[in-house]
């Protein structure tokens, strides 16, 4: 398998000289991996709630106290794993370091009562992004956004990225590299995802029905949800389908993007747009690169928020006129920059230009899959404009 060295690790490492740290991330999209590698660098011992030998040792928090660090992944399958983490730290945490990963959003499965505020740093770990897989230095400083073009010269991110889409991110169908072993190692993915994951965390008694559901999201991608559609499609009630969709977002099998909003403009409100952690699934080509982008920016707003300490969000734009624009990266509350995805190069979108005339952005980018073209348009409204090869554009994000 190829090495990859995760971006989050030396954060972690540093992090877990003050804190506990938590990690979560999609099943199998590395989080073991980067544990072990932590272990080995520490020295430390590791603890799966799914074995039962190591359940029994958690719940009676009958740990190796020789070891200088203790791994517990997947606990959130405990009922009570906050006020286990918190005795723990409490009465442990001058002498061990605490690694918790889980494959859902352990900010949700918090059903133990007490508080573990103060405490730990949390981080997320996504898919392989581009400039992982390259071993790129991103530019760290994010007011730099507009040295995103001079970082990619000596590398041909081009064809990696084109990996990115057809094995997706996840490392071990990425890293086989071909079309088939990521056909395999998809077939199952959702089917254990429902009858596995969900299965231990939620009262669902419709599985098969569930993972129907599943397999019918990839053609939500690129257009805004509609859960009417999905309900009619799938005969089953409305309310089941948005309880259904919750749970999918917090066992990370997909994430939703809501919309941006401004006394200036008549932008709806309650639509959302829906993405899938595993893109490569998805048939229509510009709906899984319009996939792509979103997991990629994502994981740039949770890094500067994880890893920075800053405010930020991933919305989009659409307004009552249903002008759309793809991506908002929206810091400390203020429109920061605005992102068009199109599959082949072309002049700057019409729509990206009417929101720039109407708001304030200080930074814009439309990108392409296809075609080489870097070029500066003439500012709107203040903004920095480019229009340029999206793999140039990822390389320099996290």
């Amino acid at each position: 398998m190829q090495n990859i060295t995760r971006r989050i690790e030396t954060q972690v490492l540093e992090d877990l000289q003050e804190k506990m740290v938590l990690i979560a991330g999609p099943r199998q999209c590395g989080k073991t991996t980067l544990a072990e590698s932590i272990i080995k660098n520490l020295k430390g011992s590791y603890y799966n709630w799914d074995i039962l030998e190591h359940q029994k040792l958690i719940k009676k928090a009958e740990l190796d106290l020789r070891s200088p660090l203790w791994t517990l992944d997947e606990i959130h399958k405990y009922k009570f794993w906050r006020n286990l983490l918190k005795g723990l730290y409490d009465e442990h945490h001058k002498k061990h370091k605490i690694l918790v990963t889980g494959s859902a959003k352990l900010d949700v499965y918090s059903r133990g009562g007490d508080s573990l505020q103060g405490r730990y740093f949390f981080h997320r770990l996504h898919p392989f992004t581009l400039s992982e897989v390259l071993g790129i230095n991103f530019i760290n400083n994010i007011e730099l956004v507009p040295e995103l073009i001079h970082n990619s010269n000596k590398v041909d991110c081009h064809c990696v990225l084109n990996d990115l889409l057809h094995y997706s991110g996840f490392p071990e169908p990425f890293t086989r590299g071909s079309v088939d072993a990521y056909k395999r190692w998809s077939l199952g993915y959702g089917t254990r995802l429902i009858k596995e994951e969900i299965r231990d965390l939620e009262k669902v008694f419709e599985l098969d029905k569930m993972e129907l559901l599943y397999d019918h999201l990839p053609q939500t991608v690129g257009s805004v949800l509609s859960m009417n559609s999905l309900r009619e499609d799938l005969e089953i009630n409305y309310r089941t389908v948005a309880n259904w969709i919750n749970i999918f977002e917090k066992n990370y099998a997909c994430f939703r993007i809501s919309p941006f909003s401004s006394a200036k403009i008549k932008a709806v409100k309650k639509e959302q747009k829906l993405y899938l952690w595993d893109w490569a699934q998805i048939q229509k080509k510009s709906a899984r690169f319009e996939n792509l982008i979103a997991v990629h920016l994502l994981r740039f707003v949770h890094y500067i928020m994880d890893v920075q300490g800053i405010k930020a969000e991933l919305r989009f734009f659409r307004d009552t006129r249903k002008r759309e624009v793809d991506f908002l990266i929206i810091k400390d509350r203020k429109p920061w920059i605005a992102i068009e995805v199109k599959e082949s190069q072309s002049d700057l979108d019409p729509n990206l230009k009417y929101l720039l005339e109407k708001i304030k952005i200080p930074y814009a980018f439309q990108l392409h899959l296809n075609g080489k073209t870097f070029k500066k348009i003439p500012s709107i409204n203040g903004t920095q404009i480019y229009i340029m090869p999206a793999s140039e554009f990822l390389l320099n994000l996290p």
